[in-house]
């Protein structure tokens, strides 16, 4: 994951916390509701559920749909439920994350296949998805399911693409922007979709945030990888090089592959297909030599100039501008 949002001299509050300041008392709504939804007579799933829970996270795909949803001045309670369901469906992606990636540590904590194991992981993590469903199946609506039936399909194929780009050097750009719109940028694509449809917002205005929350989603997680070759655990919440060390492919390394010379490749392909990070701090130093991690953030902020300019159809308000803010946070995050 990455770093945690910094605050700057004078503890100026980042753009992130002014954002989830302006919708607290909702997040803390959510919060509650995660909490019931989480119980089971299954000891098990209730201690892992509180392990989870208590190692936090930004709640940012919440706080999209919820600022989503007041933009369009929505006055019920259905974005309450449909936040916590998008939260469960990203931790339950978390889960089974950690399980493939063979990850010990996120947030700064063990996971949670490290604390258990891979079995207990992996089922918790269903159930995770399964009571998803419950959750939306209560605030009826189908166009809701619809849409997170769609949703859940393009995560689990993200995760298959990414799987099948694992120790491949020759995967393209194209490849690896596909895969994370499908792996991460759908599910912000889907909770901005919902605050537009549950406001009852026409085709345009709901497509137009749809492509906020998918712009969005792709320059955060452009920005997430690479992070992998610059911040440290305590910043990341994660060990630095994990991606390397999994072989996963991301955009500072296409990038470097691009513009490197005979040397520097052989390195990079032998690294990527073997997957170690053995070699982290010399293929750091390519990276570098290249501007790899220069031109990677420049495609995130484009993503993220996009995401901004998507909310011009809505009408002026703080929810809006807090949007706004979020696509500046998705990119400034220093690496």
């Amino acid at each position: 994951m990455p770093q945690s949002p910094r605050k700057s001299s004078g503890d100026t509050p980042t753009s992130l916390e002014q954002a989830t300041a302006l919708v607290a008392d909702d997040l803390a709504a959510v919060n509650r509701h995660i909490n019931n939804q989480l119980a089971s007579d299954v000891s098990l799933i209730r201690q892992m559920g509180a392990y989870i829970i208590a190692a936090g996270g930004k709640r940012l795909r919440p706080l999209t749909l919820i600022l989503s949803a007041h933009a369009l001045s929505y006055q019920g309670t259905a974005h309450i439920d449909l936040a916590a369901v998008i939260e469960f469906i990203h931790t339950a992606t978390l889960l089974h994350d950690d399980v493939v990636d063979e990850s010990d540590l996120r947030r700064g904590r063990p996971t949670a296949n490290a604390v258990w194991d891979n079995s207990a992981t992996v089922l918790v993590g269903d159930f995770l998805y399964s009571r998803a469903f419950e959750m939306m199946v209560a605030v009826d609506r189908m166009r809701v399911m619809e849409i997170m039936a769609s949703t859940t399909n393009a995560i689990a194929e993200g995760e298959v693409m990414q799987l099948l780009n694992t120790h491949n050097p020759e995967t393209t750009e194209a490849q690896y922007l596909e895969t994370i719109t499908r792996k991460t940028a759908r599910l912000f694509e889907s909770a901005t979709r919902l605050g537009a449809v549950l406001a009852g917002a026409g085709p345009a205005t709901e497509d137009a945030l749809a492509d906020f929350g998918l712009h969005l989603g792709v320059a955060f997680q452009i920005i997430d990888d690479a992070l992998d070759y610059r911040a440290d655990a305590k910043q990341m919440g994660k060990n630095a090089g994990d991606d390397l060390a999994e072989g996963k492919v991301t955009l500072p390394l296409i990038h470097a592959l691009q513009h490197c010379d005979d040397s520097q490749g052989q390195l990079l392909h032998k690294t990527i297909e073997k997957g170690t990070r053995e070699h982290f701090g010399h293929i750091h130093s390519i990276i570098e030599t290249l501007d790899s991690l220069a031109y990677t953030s420049r495609r995130a902020q484009d993503y993220a100039d996009t995401a901004r300019q998507a909310l011009e159809v809505l009408p002026p308000s703080n929810y809006r501008t807090a949007l706004a803010s979020l696509a500046d946070f998705s990119v400034s995050r220093t690496f």
